[in-house]
């Protein structure tokens, strides 16, 4: 099945993948702004999260990407990816370098990365809690560890409710996605890098060290941000992106 997506614009191509913690309706800020800056803007839910089904067979988020490019008639797109869309991101521009005009990754998670122990303890914490049953607390989790200080009251409700929507879908799971090793050496998309100084260490060393492992790639943090900077400063993230695509974002 082709994944549920929004499409609209024209001009080159711009995919945009949410993290595991919200679903397409993350990028609400940036929407318009990128139609009005001449893009074809598409932004689509990962399986078992928005308005896309869960999977009855085993699947891949990144190859879903790659079937809905296909589906849609989309050569070429620079693709931004938030935490796990990211990840995906990141493979997808493996797997098909030729179809990836630009990356820019927003505390991006990386194929093949081994958590830390402070990843593998908010992972435990939020296992306890839905195993006993309490989900409400399992979402308050998220939405404090996963949202920086400038996050309002707004956003953490925005947040809070998507998190809830993935979980009740996700309880009912009896496959998850496929775990694809990727050579990273393959990606030649120009890339940009994007840590928040209050994130957790993963994804701020994640940010850092793309550039050793990418041929075209830079670093940069975001000293206010926490792990969601386009939810947190939508306004300052969306021109941060609008500046990277306009040098980058045009087919190759």
């Amino acid at each position: 099945m082709i994944i549920s997506h929004d499409v609209a614009g024209s001009g080159p191509a711009v995919v945009l993948l949410h993290s595991s913690v919200c679903d397409r309706r993350m990028w609400d800020a940036q929407w318009q702004p990128l139609l009005d800056a001449g893009y074809r803007v598409v932004r689509a839910d990962f399986h078992g999260f928005g308005e896309t089904p869960l999977s009855e067979v085993p699947y891949s988020d990144s190859r879903d990407v790659l079937a809905l490019l296909d589906h849609l008639g989309i050569e070429s797109a620079a693709l931004v990816g938030a935490s796990h869309g990211g990840r995906i991101a990141l493979t997808v521009a493996a797997l098909r370098p030729q179809a990836v005009t630009a990356l820019a990754l927003l505390a991006a998670g990386m194929p093949g990365h081994e958590p830390s122990e402070t990843l593998r303890v908010f992972g435990g914490r939020e296992d306890e809690l839905i195993e006993a049953g309490d989900i409400d607390g399992a979402v308050a989790l998220n939405v404090d560890t996963w949202l920086g200080p400038e996050a309002d009251a707004e956003v953490r409700e925005s947040v809070r409710r998507m998190q809830r929507h993935a979980f009740d879908v996700q309880m009912a799971a009896t496959v998850g996605p496929d775990k694809e090793e990727v050579d990273l050496s393959l990606v030649t998309a120009p890339t940009l890098a994007v840590g928040g100084a209050h994130d957790l260490p993963d994804f701020r060393e994640i940010a850092a060290i793309l550039p050793t492992v990418l041929p075209n790639a830079r670093h940069l943090e975001l000293p206010w941000a926490g792990h969601l900077p386009s939810l947190e400063r939508p306004e300052e993230t969306t021109a941060l992106l609008l500046d990277f695509l306009k040098d980058n974002a045009a087919a190759q």
